[in-house]
C-alpha cells in the first residue's frame, strides 16, 4: 500500500525587495506625509491597484495591518512571543499598544493579513500532463520591513490525499515564472496558476497565469499574475519591486503520514528516509532516491534534525525548503492530543515565525550584494572620468548606514530561549549560508567604505594645500598693502606718496599693488571655482542639497 498524507498544510513563501526610492518617487504625495518610509504603506495599499489585482480586491478587499492586540496567556501572542528572547520580541512583532490598543507606529516590521473568513478562496495549477490540484486557501499573510524586504505568504491545506498528489502540490505550486519553455512543455511548470473564489452561483476565477507571453521586464523575469495580484499596491511593469530568490517560492511544509497506510516498522524503514527525501528536496514521487544514495544519505545526516526521530518526526531544512514530516496524530508526552496536535501547533507558531525570520536574513542579505555591486558599479563608472560624484557617494554611505542598522538591529546569532528553537534556527542559518554571506558583505562594505575614506582624505588634503597655497598668496598681498600703509616718513614718503616730486616711481608703485591684487583676487576665485565640488557642500545649505538629490537615488533605475 502507498502512504497517505493524512494532513498536508504548506505555505509559500515569496520574498521579494521593493525599491523604495523609485516607489517614494512613484507615488509622492503619500511619502510626502510621511518621516519614515513603513509609516506609508497604509495609504500605498489603499491606492490605485495594479491590473491583475483589481478582481481580487473586489472580491476580498485589500491588505489589513493585523498587529498582536491581545496580550493574556490564552492568546496567540503569549503562546508566539513566550518562546523568544524579550530583544527578539521587540524586533521581529507587530504589536498594539498594549493601553490603546492601537498599532505600534515605530514598530519596524509590519503584518497584513487578507480576511477569508467570509470567502472561500482557492489556488489551482496544473501541467501540460494534465495533472492538477485545487486547494483552499486558508491563510494569507504580508510581512513587511521598514527596509523594503517584504515576504509573501500563501497556505493551503488539505486532508487525505496520496503521497504522490501531496508531492507533486508542493513542487508545482511554488514555481512563480518558468526557467524555460520547455520546462512547460515537459510539465516541470505549471502551464495555468489561478485564483478562483467559491460563490453562490458558482466558481469564478480572480486571477490566471498561462505564461503564454513570457517577456523578462528590464532584468526581471515574467512574474506570475497570481503573484502581482496579491501585491496589488506596487507596480511590477515599472519595477516597483523584485524578486529576491530564482523561479521557486520557499516551500514551508508540514506533512502527517497515514498510520493506517504505512505498516508498523514503517518509522525506522528505508522507505520512510526515501519519502523523507523527496519531501525535503521537493521532488515528486519516485522509486528510490531522486539522487544517488551515498550524496542524499551524506546531505540529509546535515540537514535533518532527529531529535523525535524514534516519534517518527523529522524536520529537515536546505536553502528552499523546510519541512515537519511525521507519522499520524498522537500524544506527545504529556501534551494531550485532546488539546491540539503539538507538532502542527508548533509549526503554525513558533517554527514559522523563526522560518520568517531566517528568510528575512536571506533576502535582506542577497538585496545587499545586489546593491552593494550597483553602488561599487557607480563609483566605478565615477572613477572612469576622475570625479566621484557627491550622489553616489551619499548613495554608499547610506548603504553603509543601512548595513549598520541591520547588524545592530535585525541581526541575531540566537532567537529563542530553548535548545529545540537554537537548533532549528542554527539549521537554517546554516543552509542559507546567513554567517559566510554577513561575513563577506560587511567586508565588501567596510572595503567600500575605506576607499571612500581614502578618497576623501586625498581631496582633503588637496583642498588644504589649495587654501594654504592662497593663504601665502594673499599673505604676501597683505604684507605689501601693510608696507604701503607705514607711516614712514622722509625720502619714503616724498618718493611713493608724492607723485609730484617722483612722478614715474609713484605710478609704477601703484601700479605693481594694483596688479598684484586683482592677480590674487582672480588666482583665488579661480581656484574655488574650479574645485567647486570640494566646497559646495560647506556653503550651500542642507535643503538645497537634498532637494538636488531627490529622484536620483534609486540604484536599479539609474
Amino acid at each position: 500500500m502507498e502512504p497517505a498524507f493524512q494532513h498536508l498544510h504548506t505555505y509559500f513563501l515569496f520574498p521579494f525587495s521593493i525599491d523604495k526610492q523609485a516607489v517614494a518617487q512613484d507615488h509622492s504625495a503619500i511619502w510626502a506625509k510621511h518621516v519614515h518610509w513603513i509609516n506609508g504603506l497604509e495609504e500605498w495599499f489603499a491606492s490605485k491597484p495594479n491590473e491583475p489585482g483589481k478582481p481580487l480586491i473586489e472580491a476580498l478587499g485589500r491588505w489589513q495591518r493585523q498587529p498582536y492586540r491581545r496580550f493574556d496567556i490564552d492568546g496567540p501572542a503569549y503562546q508566539d512571543m513566550v518562546f523568544f528572547h524579550p530583544f527578539v520580541r521587540r524586533v521581529f512583532f507587530d504589536s498594539a499598544d498594549c493601553w490603546r490598543g492601537s498599532a505600534d507606529l515605530d514598530a519596524l516590521v509590519h503584518v497584513y493579513q487578507i480576511p477569508l473568513e467570509a470567502h472561500q478562496l482557492f489556488f489551482e495549477a496544473e501541467d501540460s500532463k494534465d495533472r492538477s490540484a485545487r486547494l483552499l486557501i486558508t491563510d494569507l499573510r504580508l510581512f513587511m520591513f521598514a527596509n523594503g524586504i517584504g515576504i509573501l505568504s500563501i497556505g493551503v491545506e488539505t486532508h487525505d490525499i496520496s503521497t504522490a498528489q501531496g508531492l507533486w502540490i508542493n513542487e508545482m505550486m511554488r514555481k512563480i515564472y518558468p526557467s524555460s519553455r520547455r520546462q512547460l512543455r515537459e510539465g516541470r511548470m505549471p502551464r495555468r496558476l489561478a485564483l478562483t473564489i467559491s460563490t453562490p452561483e458558482g466558481g469564478r476565477t480572480l486571477v490566471e497565469e498561462t505564461f503564454d507571453q513570457a517577456v523578462m521586464i528590464g532584468f526581471q523575469p515574467p512574474m506570475a499574475r497570481t503573484i502581482q495580484a496579491l501585491l496589488h499596491f506596487a507596480d511590477y511593469s515599472q519595477q516597483e519591486y523584485e524578486p529576491v530568490l530564482d523561479e521557486r517560492m520557499v516551500v514551508y511544509s508540514y506533512a502527517a503520514i497515514d498510520p493506517a497506510t504505512v505498516p508498523a516498522d514503517f518509522i525506522g524503514s528505508e522507505d520512510y528516509r526515501i519519502l523523507l527525501s523527496r519531501l525535503l528536496y521537493v521532488d515528486r514521487i519516485g522509486k528510490g532516491y531522486r539522487y544517488d544514495p551515498t550524496f542524499v544519505a551524506s546531505e540529509m545526516y546535515r540537514q535533518v534534525y532527529k531529535r523525535w526521530a524514534d516519534q517518527g518526526t523529522f524536520y529537515g531544512f536546505t536553502s528552499y525548503s523546510n519541512i515537519t514530516a511525521t507519522l499520524g496524530l498522537f500524544d506527545c508526552d504529556e501534551h494531550q492530543l485532546r488539546e491540539g496536535f503539538l507538532i502542527h501547533r508548533m509549526f503554525t507558531t513558533r517554527y514559522f515565525l523563526m522560518a520568517i525570520i531566517t528568510l528575512f536574513y536571506r533576502a535582506t542579505l542577497l538585496d545587499f550584494a545586489e546593491r552593494t555591486a550597483l553602488v561599487s558599479r557607480l563609483l566605478y563608472q565615477d572613477q572612469q572620468i576622475g570625479k566621484i560624484t557627491t550622489g553616489n557617494i551619499r548613495l554608499a554611505n547610506e548603504l553603509r548606514a543601512d548595513f549598520l542598522h541591520f547588524s545592530n538591529y535585525w541581526y541575531f546569532d540566537e532567537l529563542a530561549n530553548k535548545d529545540e528553537e537554537n537548533e532549528h534556527f542554527l539549521m537554517q542559518v546554516r543552509e542559507y549560508h546567513i554567517e559566510s554571506m554577513n561575513r563577506d558583505i560587511e567586508e565588501e562594505i567596510d572595503k567600500l567604505n575605506q576607499s571612500l575614506h581614502t578618497h576623501y582624505q586625498f581631496r582633503n588634503t588637496e583642498s588644504i594645500n589649495r587654501l594654504a597655497m592662497l593663504s601665502l598668496i594673499l599673505g604676501a598681498g597683505a604684507v605689501v598693502t601693510g608696507f604701503f600703509g607705514m607711516n614712514f616718513g622722509g625720502f619714503f614718503e616724498s618718493v611713493l606718496f608724492k607723485a609730484e616730486q617722483h612722478r614715474g616711481v609713484h605710478w609704477a608703485a601703484v601700479a605693481f599693488v594694483t596688479t598684484f591684487a586683482a592677480a590674487t583676487l582672480g588666482f583665488g576665485s579661480y581656484v574655488v571655482t574650479s574645485n567647486w565640488p570640494d566646497y559646495r557642500e560647506s556653503l550651500l545649505p542642507r535643503w538645497w542639497l537634498n532637494r538636488k538629490d531627490k529622484g536620483l537615488r534609486s540604484l536599479r533605475r539609474s
